[in-house]
């Protein structure tokens, strides 16, 4: 119980010195460009299309519910303001961030992790060559710029399949729905959830870049250290969520 403890504790203090040697690297400016945008590519426009689509499914199928409850109540014309405040809010940043890391994240950690156990990591060192600045600071760097873009398209798309479901099977006019979801969305609204989605692009960076980085077991260790990668983003983002959501409204309170 102990040595699993200090194990543990190890590994969390790790963890932490890991991710401030990146930050301090993107701080100093030591960035290689042409491996970012290299990453932009892999990680964003290799995402984009599973993105577009869950998100496009999620508010169809929220529009559908909605339209099933409120019109109970003989308020369905309030389904704009409910689908378009819960992507903004809460699902489209949940959603995308663990469709993000189920792709662009295990890819991540797999690629590094096959390069740990291959010895490819120490190889950069023996030619002079950082391999934080080098395998780390790209994709870290290009995990924050990319996920947010795709939680903003992620909330149009959202909102693009309630519209669908609405003025298809509920019967609302087009030009009124688009009027009540500008009208419901306000700054706050959206800036919780870009907040929350730039968390949650750090978080999955460095979880997926960490458990890459320090892969050992030869091909065995690279599957488990990709599923650990996983399972930790996944579970970072929603107990991040709900503490993001908490702090939000004890700000804003709304």
């Amino acid at each position: 119980m102990v040595a699993a403890v200090a194990e543990l504790l190890g590994t969390v203090g790790r963890s932490f010195l890991f991710f401030g040697e990146v930050m301090s690297y993107i701080l100093r400016g030591k960035i290689r460009w042409v491996d970012v945008f290299r990453q932009i590519y892999e990680q964003g426009v290799q995402t984009l299309l599973i993105v577009m689509m869950t998100s496009f499914a999620s508010g169809a199928v929220l529009a559908m519910q909605s339209q099933v409850v409120l019109e109970r109540f003989s308020a369905k014309e309030f389904i704009a303001q409910l689908v378009a405040l819960s992507l903004v809010r809460e699902l489209s940043p949940v959603f995308t961030a663990l469709v993000f890391s189920g792709k662009a994240g295990a890819g991540m950690a797999a690629e590094l992790g096959t390069m740990s156990v291959n010895n490819q990591i120490q190889a950069t060192r023996t030619l002079g060559v950082d391999p934080i600045e080098f395998l780390i600071v790209p994709r870290v760097l290009a995990c924050m710029i990319v996920l947010p873009i795709l939680g903003v398209l992620s909330e149009i798309l959202g909102i693009v399949g309630g519209y669908v479901i609405a003025t298809t099977q509920a019967g609302i006019p087009g030009v009124y729905y688009y009027h009540q979801t500008v009208n419901a969305i306000g700054y706050v609204d959206f800036f919780c959830g870009f907040v929350k989605v730039c968390c949650f692009a750090v978080m999955i960076g460095w979880i997926s870049c960490y458990q890459g980085f320090y892969t050992s077991g030869g091909s065995l260790g690279v599957g488990r250290f990709t599923t650990k990668a996983v399972a930790f983003c996944y579970i970072s983002v929603l107990v991040s969520n709900a503490f993001l959501t908490r702090l939000v409204l004890t700000i804003w309170g709304s």
